[in-house]
C-alpha cells in the first residue's frame, strides 16, 4: 500500500510539474502579442486624439476662411491691424493718454519727408527724427 501511495504521490508530482512547465511555455509563448496589443490600442487612443484636435483645428480653420470672404471683416482687420482709414477719415493714435504731442513737432517731421523716398526710408526717417526729439 505504501508503494501505491509514493507511485500516486509522484505521478501528481510529475503531472503538476508537467501542468507548470506546460503554463510557461505558453506564457512565454503569449506574452508578446499581447504586448503588441496593448501598445497598438495605446497609439490607437494617440492617433484618434490628435486627430480629434486635428478635425477642431481644421473646423476653426474654415471658420476663419468664411470670416475672410466677408469685406466687411476684411475691413475691420484692415483697420485693426494695419490702421488703415477711409479716404476723407482721419486717424488718431494716441500711445500714451497722460501725454500729448504737440503738433509742431509732427509738422516738422512731416515736412523733413521727402515724397519721392521709396516708404521704408520714410519710415526709418520718422523715427530717427521722432527718437532725436
Amino acid at each position: 500500500m505504501a508503494r501505491r501511495q509514493l507511485s500516486f504521490r509522484r505521478r501528481t508530482n510529475n503531472r503538476a510539474l508537467a501542468f507548470i512547465a506546460i503554463l510557461f511555455v505558453l506564457t512565454l509563448a503569449i506574452a508578446p502579442p499581447v504586448k503588441h496589443y496593448f501598445t497598438q490600442r495605446a497609439q490607437i487612443s494617440a492617433l484618434e486624439s490628435q486627430l480629434s484636435a486635428d478635425n477642431v483645428a481644421l473646423q476653426k480653420a474654415r471658420e476663419e476662411l468664411l470670416r475672410w470672404q466677408d469685406p466687411e471683416y476684411i475691413k475691420s482687420q484692415a483697420r485693426e491691424r494695419l490702421h488703415f482709414v477711409l479716404p476723407g477719415e482721419r486717424q488718431y493714435i494716441v500711445v500714451d493718454g497722460s501725454t500729448t504731442r504737440s503738433e509742431e513737432n509732427t509738422t516738422e517731421i512731416a515736412s523733413a519727408l521727402t515724397d519721392g523716398q521709396p516708404w521704408y526710408a520714410r519710415l526709418i526717417a520718422s523715427i530717427s527724427e521722432t527718437d532725436s526729439r
